[in-house]
């Protein structure tokens, strides 16, 4: 069956049909150098019609078909839904909408899927889904892989490392500049952990913020993505519902939060207040990794972005109350918490947030470990305690160590305060250095 034939840059078609979806790629014009743009400045360009979601789209497939052989970020993708969605986009610039996220490539993670409410609302803000992201398969322990029909996801800056998880592909994808941006969900780490492995950017949302995914309230959803403004776009596009969005989902007692008024203003132009914490009074976290981390958090103060405290903050080890939620029995009752873990988190940072704007530690304990699993390294130490509190957080890249390892700063803020953590994120990404530095010796 003959297609509706791609739009070029003018509005006019290309000719052709649209494929079936084979291989092809139909309406790539070798759009050299897009791999390294962020989502916000390829939505610019397509809506001022120097390319067309069409072309961005096929430079998209063409450029995954190639690199993910080897990668394996994507379990599968989606060139005749991708098509079809870059034509409507086209359709809907030429009838003079405007679409704040334009033909931008989106890479979906596998168990989020299209139609996670998330994805819906950046398809209406104009994304064009490619793909599928890999996620683990059964099995894995602590989802730290992602699982292809090829093989485990490779790590871009070292195919031996695991990228992480359980947002895997997601954040393999993202780095290695097939996709500018990529949703994942968040249960216990499942987005910062691989972003920070990665060395790019990954945002938790507040639980509530859109539709819990599970009654205990654990996972949130998020995204992925190299620069602070993608990151900003994408909250942003989350505040319109499509028309035909989905019904409410579960949110646990105590866990839905307001969006504050005034969301993108840091407070009064002032650095914000941040409390450092490299273990949060339990966690066993390594040396060079919490010298790295903490390094990158002098960087921001540096620049002017923070203002340090000597704050101590001491948690209850969330490990047996999240295991606990995670598989309740069978007659537990709503807001069920065990050893009260839950409450007495949110009570500490409560405590905390009445004079702190935000709370940074390093992202991981650990450094990445290779595909043979975590071994009793525990990645999610220093991230699941706001999957228990709901509180959003950020990972951002904060640098190597002198082994060549990444690693991730973890900045939590008030619930319903991501722009705290994009603004200053959008100070300091001058400061990030991502790729991989020769490792020192001796």
């Amino acid at each position: 069956m003959m297609m509706p034939s791609p739009p070029n840059r003018r509005g006019g078609t290309t000719g052709g049909a649209l494929d079936g979806g084979d291989g092809g790629v139909g309406g790539d014009k070798g759009l050299g150098g897009l791999e390294a743009l962020g989502a916000v400045r390829i939505a610019a360009l397509v809506r001022e019609g120097i390319w067309s979601a069409w072309e961005v789209t096929g430079d998209a497939l063409a450029r995954i078909r190639v690199a993910d052989e080897e990668l394996r970020a994507f379990r599968e993708l989606w060139p005749r839904a991708a098509r079809a969605a870059a034509l409507e986009v086209d359709r809907r610039l030429r009838a003079g909408q405007y679409l704040p996220l334009a033909g931008v490539p989106l890479g979906v993670k596998a168990s989020e899927g299209r139609d996670a409410e998330q994805t819906r609302r950046l398809v209406a803000a104009g994304c064009v889904p490619v793909g599928a992201t890999a996620v683990p398969g059964p099995g894995t322990a602590w989802q730290t892989w992602g699982h292809t029909d090829r093989g485990p996801t490779r790590n871009p800056h070292d195919p031996t490392w695991s990228p992480g998880g359980s947002s895997a592909g997601s954040a393999a994808a993202v780095a290695a500049g097939l996709v500018p941006l990529a949703t994942g969900s968040d249960g216990a780490g499942s987005v910062r952990i691989p972003a920070a492995w990665c060395a790019v950017l990954g945002l938790k949302l507040t639980t509530g913020r859109l539709p819990a995914r599970d009654r205990a309230g654990l996972t949130a959803p998020g995204a992925l993505a190299r620069h602070p403004a993608d990151l900003a776009a994408y909250l942003d596009a989350l505040r319109v519902s499509p028309p035909d969005r989905s019904p409410p989902g579960l949110s646990p007692p105590g866990l839905s939060w307001p969006v504050p008024d005034g969301e993108g203003v840091a407070r009064g132009g002032r650095p914000l207040r941040v409390a450092w914490s490299s273990t949060l009074g339990f966690a066993r976290t390594d040396a060079p990794i919490a010298a790295a981390a903490r390094a990158h958090l002098d960087r921001l103060v540096a620049a002017g972005a923070l203002v340090t405290t000597g704050a101590t903050v001491d948690l209850p080890d969330p490990q047996a109350c999240w295991l606990a939620l995670r598989r309740p029995p069978t007659h537990a009752p709503p807001g069920w918490d065990p050893g009260g873990t839950r409450a007495a988190s949110q009570r500490a940072l409560a405590v905390l947030f009445a004079d702190h704007d935000l709370l940074a530690t390093p992202t991981t304990p650990h450094p990445p470990h290779g595909h043979d699993g975590p071994g009793p390294a525990m990645s999610v130490a220093l991230t699941w305690a706001f999957n228990l509190t709901g509180h959003p957080a950020l990972s951002l890249p904060a640098g190597w160590t002198d082994a060549g390892h990444p690693v991730g700063l973890q900045l939590v803020a008030r619930p319903g305060h991501e722009a705290d953590l994009l603004t200053v994120a959008q100070a300091g990404e001058h400061l990030t250095v991502r790729a991989r530095p020769p490792a020192r010796r001796g």
